[in-house]
């Protein structure tokens, strides 16, 4: 299937997929068509759910993707309270969620009709925004800081081959608000030993309320982890990248369709390139940013 052509697509939800406490609900969108189809696991923002991130999950199911979003805890549809004893680990209950999809692609394959032996398992790809960005680069390699700058335990999943991370927090300790560094322990991540291939998007006026640093927070995954990744910069562009999160989603602040439009592409010829050394789609696709931003790699 070329980068360039859509194909229907179907969708089903919820799937629930039995864990430890409770049924993790996902949804699962695939294309109508194809064969050997690689898989994305998407994990949203906070207080989202497998029903937002419309404009990637589409696109990339159309064109010959299977995309997996779970439902996290802090999904505001779970209606979860702040003094529930699970809060104060969600972060971790996130990067369970994505590994216990990735245990149970079977199940997720049987749930939509005609998907049966169309899926190929030996590509997979992570991918998540804000919180879900912190997420996903859990299981491409990034650690978490204790106290003593100690990292903590390695949850990456060698079954994942790349990632897309899209406003993904940066360092923590000084770079945190005084709330942050209080409140949201878990934002004290190491990139060095990040090793899985990556593309990371920042926009340039993604000004975040827990770091007190600018935009260029946000690069940190790029800059601060092991080669093997790219970096998209969108100028203009706030945290909810010109409009990812949905379909007029009330918190984008910065709608941009001609954004969202690259965003679509350039992640799916990355993917389809970094699960596919013989694929070209990401030499050809990176160049075409045009005024909307810049691709650097190393």
């Amino acid at each position: 299937m070329s980068v360039d052509t859509a194909v229907p697509v179907v969708s089903v939800k919820p799937v629930e997929l039995p864990v430890p406490g409770r049924d993790l609900r996902v949804r699962v969108s695939a294309p109508t068509t194809g064969d050997d189809l690689p898989v994305i696991v998407f994990s949203h923002g906070f207080g989202s759910s497998s029903d937002g991130y419309g404009p990637l999950a589409d696109y990339w199911a159309a064109h010959g993707f299977v995309v997996v979003q779970p439902t996290h805890l802090d999904s505001r549809t779970l209606g979860i309270p702040p003094d529930d004893p699970r809060t104060p680990l969600i972060w971790r209950f996130r990067v369970e969620d994505l590994t216990q999809v990735l245990d149970r692609l079977d199940l997720v394959e049987a749930a939509v009709p005609g998907l049966a032996g169309r899926v190929d398992r030996n590509r997979v790809a992570a991918a998540g925004h804000s919180w879900g960005a912190q997420s996903v680069s859990m299981l491409l390699g990034a650690r978490v800081l204790d106290a003593d700058g100690v990292p903590g335990e390695d949850l990456s999943d060698p079954r994942v081959s790349a990632g897309v991370l899209l406003a993904a927090t940066g360092r923590g300790g000084a770079d945190l608000t005084p709330f942050a560094a209080e409140h949201l322990p878990f934002m004290n991540p190491s990139f060095a030993e990040m090793t899985t291939p990556a593309l990371v998007v920042a926009g340039d006026r993604d000004q975040s309320l827990l770091s007190v640093r600018g935009p260029d927070w946000f690069t940190d995954p790029y800059h601060l982890s092991p080669g093997g990744k790219s970096l998209l910069t969108l100028f203009g562009a706030e945290h909810s990248l010109g409009g990812i999160p949905g379909y007029e989603a009330r918190e984008t602040t910065d709608e941009s369709p001609a954004r969202v439009a690259l965003i679509q592409r350039l992640t799916s010829a990355y993917l389809r390139s970094a699960l596919d050394p013989e694929d070209d789609s990401w030499a050809a696709a990176r160049g075409s940013t045009g005024t909307l931003g810049r691709v650097d790699s190393r």
